[in-house]
């Protein structure tokens, strides 16, 4: 990774309602009993600014060193705690870049609830693609989940807890709510998950292929030029 360009994400200053515990975060592992049992402990949480520290420091140490130079002895000096305190919690640092992406993404990504229980429109999707885009490109999480989805390729339990764990649940969330934008413009079409699920991924493709090899921020105009091509497309 290279320099950091901005302001880091920081965990501090969150109200406790923001702040997800290690339950919230393990419903998002795989679950599989033999996958449950390679995941990290999550272990008595005695001390929450050391846990918060340690998230902290993990994220700006990614930044600053890339993943290869990110160390468990590195974040236990930076976090000013001991390597047995991280231990106690995670199991690697994979193990905490993981636990860093659910925490951030599930706020940096989430959907705004429809006012008045109206259903998902176009121009929500339009927002998602575009707070997706910068996700990838400026946040920090984004920062992870490029190592992760990197490291990934070369690891096989990295590979499972990302996929099995949070981008299964994270594709499962945005195919329902796509579901939800085509059924809005056209209500007398049928729209099925195959379909939904094939439209996010041809409109998510482009910015993961951006962040991972281009290594450029996403243009809000072609952002939304390729989804108004989508539709027409849809409905020609």
């Amino acid at each position: 990774m290279g320099a950091d360009h901005g302001p880091r994400h920081r965990r501090d200053g969150r109200p406790a309602a923001a702040r997800k515990d290690s339950s919230a975060i393990a419903a998002t592992r795989p679950a599989d009993p033999a996958a449950a049992a390679e995941q990290p402990s999550s272990g008595p949480r005695r001390n929450e600014a050391a846990r918060l520290a340690v998230l902290n420091a993990t994220d700006d140490l990614l930044v600053e060193r890339g993943f290869e130079g990110l160390t468990i002895e590195g974040i236990a000096a930076r976090a000013g705690v001991a390597k047995q305190t991280i231990y106690r919690w995670w199991k690697s640092k994979v193990d905490i870049l993981y636990d860093n992406l659910v925490l951030d993404a599930g706020e940096a990504l989430a959907w705004p609830e429809p006012a008045g229980g109206a259903g998902y429109t176009v121009a929500e999707l339009r927002g998602y693609l575009h707070r997706f885009a910068a996700f990838l490109a400026e946040a920090p999480a984004g920062r992870v989940l490029q190592a992760l989805v990197g490291h990934a390729q070369l690891d096989a339990r990295t590979a499972e807890l990302l996929h099995d764990g949070f981008l299964r649940e994270l594709r499962a969330r945005d195919t329902e709510r796509v579901r939800a934008c085509l059924a809005e413009l056209d209500p007398r079409a049928a729209v099925g998950d195959e379909e939904a699920a094939a439209l996010l991924d041809a409109l998510l493709a482009p910015l993961y292929y951006r962040a991972l090899l281009v290594r450029g921020p996403a243009d809000p105009a072609e952002l939304d030029r390729q989804l108004d091509q989508a539709l027409r497309a849809r409905t020609a």
